[in-house]
């Protein structure tokens, strides 16, 4: 990487500001905070746009699922199984390309303009007295600049659509939200099935939110299959279980809307349509880049079916405890224990998946926030700026920085909301009961 010194100096930059920020309890203009994320970002991007090395899955895989898109083929086999996800991504890059933006940019712009955009959404997310002094911390967030405006990975995509709804599904008023606030043998003891599917006039607005919600959510889903983990907590954020059941719903138009549209937009033939869910459906096992994999293969990739799939269900097993116990959090504290947890056990993981937690627990950090966003993203800049100048320290590096990994894992855990297990938020009032008409007599 040719401007590893200059992306190095804005990011160390970026976090003491931000701490300073946190120390001094600045709380700058929103439209400052969003003019200092765009400024660092556009500068990195056109630095990483013009500089010799590109990441080889932003060449390899990203640009020819747009360039099969702008030649009305299936992104993903037009990809040769480069692109595993939804065509809804690739769309923008074939336009971008469509309109001469060299792919350099054009594979770039999409994740900064999202990432920008999820500037004003982590205050939203926030909420309270503090909400800007999220918002300018997120805007400095080094990981954040790396995933987005270096690698071009399409993380912030999925975040933005997933951040936005939880910002819908809560709504107006107080931000903190309280989790479960009856037990799962009172909720079966008092659940009423005819009360609990009788829709009324008087619910319509979170009826409304709720449909946002699972639209905005459904969206995060085309862009990358790991927002699944998000879901409970934007569901636990609307009122009642009407508003979760047409959330849920919602949530799966847009991936279903895009699938079945690929032979419109994509030209893929519908014989082709069993072959492009299979590739999606498809999780190569790949271990050994982070975590207790990378110590059990001595720091190298490999493909290894066993420990992957037992990653797997440790990763199904854990978020059930963790669903439990955060069951009475807020619904944002929830989720930041989920993706937390997720990056603790998981066999498998890009640097870039570590950016999936960064916007909740920026928005509402913990005690150990701080050293888990500094010490991830140190072990990310390694990587992206270190290792990258080249082929021969990638390769003698690469084994002891995977391994290094395993130092994060108690940092990641402690930085769980263990003090909030419990929301102190009180409980939402009940929903109006339906209007009666009442009998004129005569």
């Amino acid at each position: 990487m040719d401007y590893a010194v200059l992306t190095g100096v804005v990011l160390v930059s970026g976090v003491v500001f931000a701490l300073i920020a946190q120390w001094r309890d600045w709380r700058p203009p929103l439209w400052l905070a969003i003019a200092v994320g765009v400024a660092v970002r556009v500068l990195i991007m056109y630095t990483s746009a013009i500089d010799t090395w590109q990441p080889v899955d932003f060449v390899n895989s990203f640009k020819p699922a747009g360039e099969a898109v702008l030649n009305r083929q299936d992104p993903v086999l037009g990809s040769n199984g480069g692109w595993h996800f939804l065509p809804t991504i690739p769309y923008v890059y074939g336009i971008l390309l469509w309109l001469g933006i060299p792919w350099e940019y054009a594979g770039r712009l999409v994740t900064v303009v999202a990432d920008i955009v999820l500037i004003p959404l982590v205050a939203k997310l926030a909420g309270g007295p503090r909400a800007s002094l999220r918002a300018l911390q997120y805007a400095l967030n080094p990981l954040a600049l790396l995933v987005a405006s270096v690698h071009g990975q399409v993380e912030p995509v999925a975040l933005v659509f997933g951040v936005a709804a939880f910002v819908v599904a809560r709504g107006p008023g107080d931000p903190a939200r309280p989790g479960l606030t009856m037990t799962v043998r009172e909720g079966i003891a008092s659940f009423d099935l005819r009360k609990a599917f009788t829709f009324t006039a008087a619910e319509a607005p979170s009826y409304r939110r709720a449909l946002w919600a699972g639209l905005l959510m459904g969206l995060a889903l085309c862009a990358k299959s790991w927002p699944i983990w998000l879901i409970p907590g934007m569901l636990l954020l609307l009122p009642h279980f009407r508003a979760r059941l047409i959330g849920l719903a919602a949530t799966g138009i847009p991936p279903v809307f895009f699938l079945v549209t690929l032979p419109i937009f994509a030209g893929t033939s519908l014989a082709d349509l069993p072959k492009v869910m299979e590739v999606m459906s498809d999780i190569r096992p790949i271990i050994g880049e982070w975590g207790w994999t990378a110590i059990h293969t001595g720091g190298n990739w490999e493909l290894w079916a066993t420990p992957a799939k037992i990653g797997t269900y440790l990763i199904y097993a854990t978020v059930l405890v963790v669903c439990w116990v955060w069951r009475r959090a807020d619904p944002i504290d929830l989720t930041t224990a989920i993706l937390l947890a997720f990056m603790v056990v998981t066999p498998r993981l890009g640097a870039q998946y570590l950016l999936w937690f960064m916007p909740f627990l920026v928005a509402r950090p913990t005690r150990f926030a701080w050293p888990a966003i500094i010490g991830t993203s140190l072990w990310a800049a390694i990587g992206y700026l270190w290792m990258t100048q080249s082929w021969h320290i990638w390769s003698s590096w690469h084994p002891g920085w995977s391994m290094a990994s395993v130092v994060l894992l108690p940092v990641l855990a402690l930085a769980m909301p263990w003090a909030r297990r419990i929301s102190s938020a009180a409980p939402l009032p009940p929903a109006p009961p339906p209007a009666v008409k009442a009998e004129v007599t005569g």
